[in-house]
């Protein structure tokens, strides 16, 4: 499974999702999805942007995950 590690970044960066929303031109709403791993997709615009403004690469964004089997 692919983990989004949003709210690391946002943590390290002392920034908030507000904060992010305005700078990347994304709604607060889409940014929560995302955030939240409930989002199905991502564009490649819309990860350059979060990348440029956190000043971060994407594997730093997102991380795969083996589904734990029980």
């Amino acid at each position: 499974m692919i983990v989004v590690n949003l709210d690391v970044m946002l943590a390290k960066r002392k920034m908030t999702l507000s904060q992010l929303s305005e700078e990347v031109g994304l709604t607060l709403a889409n940014l929560s999805v995302l955030k939240t791993g409930k989002a199905k997709a991502v564009r490649f615009s819309t990860l350059d942007a979060i990348c440029r403004v956190l000043e971060c690469q994407p594997g730093e964004l997102l991380e795969w995950r083996a589904e734990c089997e029980e």
